[in-house]
């Protein structure tokens, strides 16, 4: 209920112009895509410490195939959930 207040306030101070829900809408567009990118990258991090050897090195240094086909998975399916989640 909070952010539609919000969300409410701030379209009630807007002009009603194409031009300015373009805006609008781009502007949120923006903020939820960095909410997002940040939400992946902890989840990679998060990830990467909780495992008990280094994800990177396995990857990179002994070119662990199945692992990058693994944490590519991890991270598309992530990427789906946080997409879902910010689209409502």
């Amino acid at each position: 209920m909070g952010s539609q207040m919000v969300f409410a306030q701030v379209e009630a101070g807007m002009n009603t112009t194409s031009a300015g829900w373009l805006m609008f809408h781009l502007a949120a567009a923006g903020v939820f895509s960095v909410v997002g990118i940040v939400v992946l990258f902890l989840a990679i991090f998060l990830m990467e410490k909780l495992t008990r050897f280094s994800i990177t090195k396995e990857i990179v240094d002994e070119h662990n195939t199945a692992l990058a086909i693994i944490v590519g998975a991890i991270v598309i399916g992530i990427s789906i959930i946080i997409a879902a989640s910010i689209s409502g």
